[in-house]
């Protein structure tokens, strides 16, 4: 099946750069991957820009709880590993992606160790290894009981803040990166940005480089609520797609199972009760306090996130209610208290003791598996252009990532792009370019149609989707101007709340589009009136934008 969708623009409405800088490569994010692979390109290329959106310490891996996935342990293996990974991704992973995965794992974390990373320990004084779901063995490394992106993060931005003078690499904070530059012939050849700040880099301005890697994480924003923090506004995702860059799976987006009910009114980023706590022996129940899940799985409440996602929904449905129960209690306060201790901390501000109550949880927006789609170096479809992170589609998550394994893919596969660029640099073939204007048009969304398309998105397009349901979300979609900065009536002026929102919207019209293409129910795509997954759907939804910004799909 194949289809063309709604026109987008293909660039962002935006003063002319005010200022231009050169750079060999520019790696935009700083969670772990764009941290992991501006450090490996400092030391390979002559001058590295990273750019973040806010500061060092505020990408997404800051707020990861439950720890990094490998087969550390002599009775685990990297095959034992994989077995998971592939049950987990419904038929839809990419087997050679997630070899990579699994076999350069383990060495990558033994590098982050190196690197300062400092993981929980068990008794023999070895790293401390726990079990998530989807799972079959303790693979899980931990640091500061749930704070592990919080300890990675640090690590990484230290080994950056070591080398900030040095020559070789810029860091450049509070940056928006709004379009990425092409050559006439459709070759990456920068990034246009907004610094919000003073000196030479203020404004909008434009950075040269014949390689960019794109690390801005996801699209969490999109929707209502979100574990995300609030500037995963889907950022390299939009901009890969109005560069001509080929997307996949983006159907398939994972909504934890348990985030902390805040009630009806709830949005923004919530809570995150993480997934190791249900591996520690924490139960579910709905509530009328019965436990539902060793009906659904064999595996009860370990079992995939989308498979207990689905069933707690399907249960809050049967008992009306808003959200279900996650039950701690027989773990005890104090372990509860040292083993987690941000999470009891988070609950305490709530006004729960999660030792003597059971904590009210209901799924939201957590992950997305789908992205710009590339190869196992990290290539997209547009020549000089990578991505990696969760903004990437790899292959290796297929239609539901498996717990944990997305530290580790941002790990590996930002290593391996590194190292490709490297590569590619020195032997002559990523060269500079002219920027050449697109066709396409350029335009903006109001700041203001934000809480409409996350809130239309979030019904239509979320947990559980249908034909209906979905042609509604587009139907409503189409409605929001998305050419604000041409309609005297709508208040739009091109800054950062109206380039997020103009990203946000553009995310969920593809996203859409490709749930709409996808009949049948696989992973983290749910859709009620194809229940089943069916097998010529294994395969992948592509989307991407022609010339014309016309959303294209097969």
């Amino acid at each position: 099946m194949s289809g063309t969708g709604p026109r987008l623009f293909r660039s962002l409405a935006a003063p002319a750069p005010g200022w231009t800088a050169e750079a060999d490569a520019i790696v935009v994010g700083s969670g772990i991957a764009g941290l992991t692979a501006a450090l490996e390109l400092r030391t390979h290329v002559p001058r590295v820009l990273l750019v973040t959106k806010g500061r060092l310490l505020s990408g997404s891996t800051v707020w990861a709880q439950g720890g990094i996935a490998a087969a550390l342990d002599p009775s685990d293996s990297p095959e034992a590993h994989l077995a998971d990974t592939l049950a987990a991704g419904g038929g839809l992973s990419d087997p050679d992606a997630v070899q990579v995965l699994v076999t350069e794992g383990p060495e990558r974390v033994r590098e982050l160790v190196a690197r300062g990373a400092v993981f929980d320990k068990a008794a023999d004084g070895d790293i401390a290894l726990t079990r998530e779901g989807g799972h079959r063995a303790d693979r899980i490394a931990h640091a500061g009981g749930d704070a592990t992106g919080a300890e990675i993060s640090r690590a990484l931005v230290a080994q950056i803040e070591a080398v900030r003078h040095d020559p070789g690499i810029e860091v450049v904070e509070n940056a928006l990166v709004l379009d990425v530059l092409t050559t006439l012939d459709g070759r990456a050849c920068g990034v246009t940005l907004h610094v919000r700040g003073t000196g030479s880099r203020d404004g909008v301005g434009a950075v040269l480089a014949p390689a960019v890697v794109l690390a801005t994480g996801g699209i969490g924003q999109v929707f209502r609520s979100s574990t995300n923090p609030a500037g995963a506004t889907g950022d390299g995702i939009a901009a890969a797609l109005r560069a001509g860059a080929v997307l996949g799976d983006l159907e398939f987006v994972q909504f934890h199972p348990t985030v902390l009910w805040l009630g009806t009114g709830a949005k923004g980023q919530v809570p995150l009760i993480s997934e190791a706590v249900r591996g520690e022996g924490a139960l579910l129940l709905d509530v009328d306090g019965h436990r539902f899940m060793p009906a659904v799985h064999e595996m009860a409440e370990l079992a995939p996130r989308d498979v207990v996602a689905h069933a707690i929904v399907r249960q809050m449905a049967a008992t009306g209610a808003d959200n279900v129960l996650l039950d701690a209690r027989h773990l005890g306060r104090e372990f509860l208290r040292t083993r987690f201790p941000t999470i009891n901390a988070r609950l305490l501000e709530a006004g729960i003791d999660w030792s003597e109550e059971p904590v009210p949880v209901a799924p939201a927006q957590h992950y997305h598996s789908g992205g710009v789609v590339t190869d196992l170096d990290g290539r997209s479809s547009v020549d000089g252009l990578y991505a990696v992170g969760e903004v990437a589609c790899t292959g290796v998550h297929g239609a539901n990532r498996l717990a944990s394994n997305s530290l580790l893919e941002g790990l590996v596969f930002a290593f391996r792009a590194a190292r490709d660029v490297a590569a590619r640099f020195d032997a002559g073939e990523l060269k500079p370019g002219a920027p050449a204007e697109r066709s396409g048009g350029s335009g903006l969304v109001a700041a203001a149609a934000r809480s409409r398309i996350q809130k239309v998105t979030s019904a239509g397009s979320g947990v559980i989707r249908s034909a209906r349901s979905l042609a509604e979300v587009d139907e409503r979609l189409a409605a929001v101007r998305a050419d604000a900065h041409l309609a005297p009536e709508v208040v739009a002026e091109p800054q950062a709340a109206e380039w997020e929102t103009t990203n946000v919207y553009q995310v969920a019209r593809a996203l859409t589009r490709a749930a709409t293409l996808r009949e049948e129910t696989r992973g983290g795509h749910y859709r009620t009136d194809f229940p089943k997954p069916e097998e010529e759907w294994r395969r992948r939804v592509q989307i991407w934008l022609d010339d014309d910004g016309v959303l294209q799909a097969r």
